[in-house]
C-alpha cells in the first residue's frame, strides 16, 4: 500500500502536476522564516532543553530536518500534538518508535491542562540533573508552522500562573489556524527557584520540500498555506490516501442505517459555515448548527463509502484512481450542498472537505506509515477506530 500510493503521488494524477516552477517542489519560505530560522539557531546553542512539537498525524512528515542536528545533541521531548485529531492505536506505535530509538516522546493535546501537566512532568525529570547546577534554565519550544506551539505555550502559562501567583501576569501567544501566525521569538517565565524560561518561536520549514508526498502531508494538514499546493490538488491526495486505504468502506455501517430515521427534517435547514467547527473559547456553534453539520458529515462518508464500494475498476490503476476521484468529488459536491451553478463549486469542495479532515470530523488520522521495524508495543491497549 505504502509504495502504491508513493508511485500515485509522484507518477499519476497528483505528482502531474507541478507544485511551484521548480516541479514538485515546494517553495513556501517567507521573509519571516529566514531571518526566524537564524534567531532559532542562536538559541538552541543557550537552550537546556528542547520540545519538539511535532503533528501527531505526520509524526515523521511534520520534523524541520534543518533542524534534527542541533535538536538531537541537546536534551530534546518531541512532543506530538494534536493527538485528538489521531488515531491512538497507530500514534502507540509511533510513540513506541522513537522511544525504542532513545527519543523522549509523549502524544500531547495542547489545550488540555491534564495532558500539558503530564509534558511538564517529564520537562522536570528531563532538567532534573541541569537544575543542581544552574540557577536559570531555557527551554525552547520549536516545531513547523500550526502545530501548535503557540497553544502549547498558552496552557504552559496558564499553569505556570496557578502554581506561581506571585509572578507577572506575561501576554499569552497568538494562537490561530493559519501556519505562520507567530513570527518573531518571545520568552516566557514560568517557574522561580530555578528561574526557568520558555521561549516560543515561529515555525520554520525548510526553504523548499523535494520530497512530493511529504510535502502533501505538510499541507494536508495545515502547515503550508493552502494557495501554495492548490486546495483542490490537497482534496485530491486525501482522497487517493482514503481510497487506497480503504478507509470508506469502515463506514458501511452508515448506508445500512440510513432508513433507519426520518430525514425530512434535513429539507430547508439553514446553512452553516463549517469554519464554526475550528476551535474558539468565546463562541460554540449552537445545537442546530452542530446537528447540520452532523448530517452533512453523515452524507459525506455515505457517498464515499457507495462510491467506493462500486467502484468496478482497480485501485492500483491510475487512471482508474483518477476516475474514481472525479466521481467522488460529483458526490461531494451534492453531499457539501454546494450549488451546480456556483463558479468555483469544485474550489468550494475542496475547501469544506478540508476543513472536514482538520477539524477530525471525518475521523481520527496518521498520515504517516510506522516504520516496519516497529512491532506492537507491549500490552498496548488497542481501540478499534476507523
Amino acid at each position: 500500500m505504502v509504495i502504491m500510493l508513493k508511485k500515485t503521488v509522484k507518477k499519476g494524477l497528483i505528482g502531474g502536476m507541478s507544485f511551484a516552477k521548480d516541479a514538485g517542489k515546494i517553495n513556501w519560505f517567507p521573509g519571516h522564516m529566514a531571518a526566524a530560522t537564524r534567531a532559532i539557531r542562536s538559541r538552541l546553542k543557550l537552550s537546556d532543553l528542547v520540545i519538539e512539537v511535532r503533528d501527531a498525524r505526520i509524526p515523521l512528515s511534520s520534523a524541520n530536518e534543518d533542524l534534527q542536528s542541533q535538536m538531537s545533541a541537546k536534551i530534546r521531548i518531541i512532543a506530538l500534538n494534536k493527538k485528538d485529531l489521531a488515531n491512538p492505536n497507530v500514534l502507540n506505535k509511533w510513540t513506541h518508535h522513537f522511544e525504542s530509538n532513545q527519543q523522549d516522546c509523549i502524544a500531547i493535546n495542547a489545550h488540555s491542562r491534564s495532558s500539558v501537566m503530564k509534558l511538564l512532568d517529564l520537562v522536570e525529570l528531563k532538567l532534573k540533573e541541569v537544575i543542581a547546577r544552574q540557577p536559570t534554565l531555557l527551554v525552547m519550544v520549536v516545531g513547523v508552522p500550526n502545530v501548535g506551539k503557540s497553544a502549547l505555550i498558552n496552557s504552559v502559562h496558564q499553569i505556570a500562573a496557578s502554581r506561581f501567583p506571585v509572578q507577572q501576569r506575561l501576554k499569552r501567544a497568538t494562537v490561530g489556524p493559519l501556519p505562520g501566525v507567530t513570527q518573531d521569538i518571545a520568552g516566557f517565565k514560568i517557574a522561580h527557584r530555578p528561574s526557568i524560561y520558555v521561549l516560543d518561536s515561529p515555525g520554520v520549514l525548510v526553504p523548499s520540500i523535494p520530497d512530493i508526498e511529504t510535502g502533501l502531508k505538510l499541507a494536508l494538514s495545515g502547515s503550508v498555506k493552502d494557495s501554495v499546493v492548490g486546495e483542490e490538488r490537497i482534496a485530491q491526495y486525501f482522497l487517493a490516501i482514503l481510497n487506497i486505504r480503504g478507509t470508506p468502506l469502515h463506514w458501511k455501517y452508515l448506508v445500512e442505517g440510513r432508513n433507519e430515521g426520518s430525514h425530512a427534517d434535513c429539507i430547508n435547514k439553514p446553512s452553516y459555515n463549517l469554519k464554526d467547527l475550528r476551535h474558539q473559547r468565546a463562541k460554540q456553534p449552537d445545537s442546530s448548527a452542530l446537528h447540520y453539520v452532523g448530517d452533512m458529515i453523515s452524507e459525506v462518508q455515505r457517498s464515499l463509502y457507495t462510491t467506493l464500494s462500486e467502484f468496478d475498476g482497480d485501485i492500483v490503476d491510475e487512471n482508474d484512481l483518477e476516475c474514481l476521484i472525479e466521481q467522488q468529488f460529483e458526490v461531494l459536491q451534492k453531499a457539501l450542498k454546494i450549488s451546480n451553478k456556483a463558479s468555483e463549486a469544485r474550489l468550494m469542495v475542496s475547501k469544506k472537505f478540508l476543513t472536514l479532515f482538520r477539524t477530525g470530523r471525518l475521523g481520527p488520522f496518521i498520515l504517516d506509515d510506522v516504520p516496519e521495524t516497529v512491532i506492537d508495543p507491549p500490552k498496548s491497549r488497542r481501540v478499534v477506530v476507523l
